[in-house]
């Protein structure tokens, strides 16, 4: 029994192997998509995950402008906000948050955070996010392995 090793493998910040995937959102439904986005993020994916590490990988979502809502989401669906004034409650839609200036990158982080762990681990995982509304994004160097997302759970 001295031979075999039962033990559990525990990643940390050294161990972890971080890749850079670069994902197309062009006709992808925006939840089904951030989800898989946000399981990236996680390092769910991978057979040394650890709860408690950042051990995912750094996602690059092109097309974000190019994402799909089924139904009528894009004018029914609410997001709000508060400007912690009293009647500061703001409420935007999904196509006015489109149509804002960096309105792709916004909307793509909101539905990505939701769904991400909440404290300083999700903030320090939505930072390996890089959303880009056109199909050029600017990190070459980091030769980013192209992914079909369609392919993950």
């Amino acid at each position: 029994m001295n031979t075999l090793s039962y033990k559990t493998i525990s990643a940390n910040s050294e161990t972890v192997d971080k890749k850079w995937v670069v994902v197309d959102a062009t006709d992808q439904i925006l939840g089904r998509l951030g989800s898989k986005v946000a399981k990236i993020l996680r390092g769910k994916y991978k057979p040394n995950f650890t709860p408690h590490v950042d051990c995912g990988d750094n996602v690059i979502v092109i097309n974000a402008e190019k994402v799909k809502l089924t139904g009528n989401k894009w004018n029914d669906r609410v997001y709000l906000r508060y400007t912690g004034y009293p009647g500061g409650q703001r409420e935007m839609t999904p196509a006015q948050l489109l149509a804002k200036p960096n309105g792709a990158d916004r909307l793509m982080r909101k539905v990505v955070k939701g769904m991400l762990p909440k404290g300083p681990l999700g903030a320090k995982l939505l930072g390996n996010l890089y959303v880009y509304a056109g199909s050029e994004h600017k990190h070459e160097a980091q030769n980013p392995e192209v992914i079909d997302i369609n392919l993950y759970k």
